[in-house]
């Protein structure tokens, strides 16, 4: 039984054909993929390289490595301009058109990165051009997922909503995959290659990437709810202005409720990289375990997310944050144990778990918050602040550890952000006010 206290009734919009929806499912997950390996190669080089290339700041690689998180948060402080601006777009225009024109801002950015001189060739130039770039690419990808969400949702039959809604995230998983799986070869090279020009390939890479996401999208067909939006003139003129005005308390419940999927994802992606460097756990074994650990959390997505069409959004939820939250200090001992098999276990329960299912029960649980005239900025919203508060989370990791040396404190700021979620989820469901943001 879903959360219908928050379903949206959107009414008067034909049944989408099966073929139809197998495409915009294909689109929605093909398209996430390709425009999340963007995004997420450069984290992986934040933890890897470039602290060492563009941020050289002093003898110690846990402080060039502090300082490349800097430079990694920085897209996430971009990111809500991005959701703005094309929440908007989204809402006024399409989603299709939104789509496109963040895919090609990615492509761009993304590129041009690969092409980057590094401090020891350019000084302060070298930095400056990577953390604007880094700008670029969150701005695109704060328009991104919403539109990829809505995708799917806005054209799945409400009652299988959590499942075909679940996919669009196993295409962020799949984006992650490509890009850890990317540099675990390059890292393969001798290191003076790799630091000379065997950084750049996952970068230059994404041309190729980028011309076939444009593909997939020129063919995409626009969302079901949108055209019905379009032929019954009911498309929004200020679609933020309205969410802000009208549903503050969806808004600020919808940001909380995100803090521990996100929170949880770089801690245990992001910042693990590093920690296990910090350890003395083998970097090539971690890149290996969290690449099968995303590929667990991309399948096990779409099963919570059907499971969530069965027994509630809020409850498949709940469990994903309060377990995730139980588990960060066995996580981070897992890691600094050296055994090949506790670290393939906690990447692999931390993610295809605890992580799976939160995210997997998103694309349904935000989309049921919001009517057609304001959806994709109300999803943007929601996520890309939520993006701002935890964006910063390898950086928070890396301070507290380099202070303390002990998982401990680590622990505790994961559980702190499952607690804001789960109790925010519960409140979500809740509020019987939630749904006269859907009427």
């Amino acid at each position: 039984m879903t959360d219908t206290s928050a379903v949206s009734q959107d009414s008067g919009t034909a049944a989408v054909s099966r073929q139809d929806l197998r495409g915009a499912m294909f689109a929605s997950v093909v398209g996430n993929t390709l425009e999340w390996y963007d995004f997420f190669i450069y984290g992986t080089a934040s933890a890897l390289v470039f602290g060492q290339l563009f941020f050289p700041v002093g003898e110690d690689p846990l402080i060039n490595t502090l300082v490349a998180f800097v430079g990694y948060s920085v897209g996430f402080f971009a990111r809500p301009l991005g959701g703005l601006v094309f929440g908007h777009v989204g809402d006024r225009f399409g989603r299709k058109a939104a789509l496109v024109w963040t895919l090609t801002l990615m492509g761009i950015a993304t590129f041009a990165m690969g092409l980057l001189p590094t401090y020891q060739t350019a000084g302060m130039l070298a930095p400056v051009l990577l953390v604007s770039l880094r700008i670029l690419q969150g701005i695109a990808t704060g328009g991104e997922w919403g539109g990829g969400v809505l995708i799917a949702t806005e054209n799945a039959p409400p009652a299988r909503r959590g499942f075909f809604g679940a996919w669009t995230q196993s295409g962020v998983g799949f984006g992650f995959v490509l890009a850890s799986m990317s540099f675990y070869f390059v890292q393969k090279l001798p290191k003076e290659d790799m630091l000379d020009w065997g950084w750049r390939l996952p970068f230059l890479a994404s041309f190729l990437i980028f011309i076939v996401g444009l593909i997939v999208r020129f063919r995409l067909k626009e969302s079901r709810d949108f055209r019905a939006a379009e032929e019954s003139h009911k498309i929004a003129q200020s679609p933020v202005r309205d969410l802000i005005r009208n549903h503050p308390r969806v808004l600020l419940l919808g940001v909380g409720v995100r803090l521990a999927e996100q929170g949880g994802s770089h801690l245990m992606i992001t910042f693990s990289v590093a920690y296990a460097s910090f350890v003395g756990a083998p970097i090539d074994m971690m890149l290996l375990a969290i690449t099968v650990g995303m590929i667990v959390d991309s399948l096990m997505m779409p099963v919570f997310g059907a499971l969530s069409d069965r027994i509630g959004r809020h409850r498949v939820y709940a469990f994903g944050a309060i377990s995730l939250a139980l588990f960060a200090y066995p996580f981070f001992l897992m890691l600094g144990s050296g055994s090949t098999l506790l670290i393939m276990a906690a990447i692999i329960f931390g993610t295809g778990i605890c992580h799976a299912a939160m995210v997997g029960v998103q694309p349904a649980l935000f989309t049921e918050l919001f009517n057609t005239r304001v959806r994709y900025s109300g999803l943007s919203i929601v996520h890309e602040v939520s993006s701002i508060i935890v964006g910063a989370a390898p950086l928070i990791a890396t301070a507290l550890f380099k202070a303390y040396r002990s998982p401990v404190p680590l622990a505790i700021y994961m559980g702190v952000l499952c607690a804001i979620s789960a109790v925010s989820v519960m409140m979500l469901r809740k509020d019987r006010n939630v749904g006269a943001v859907t009427q």
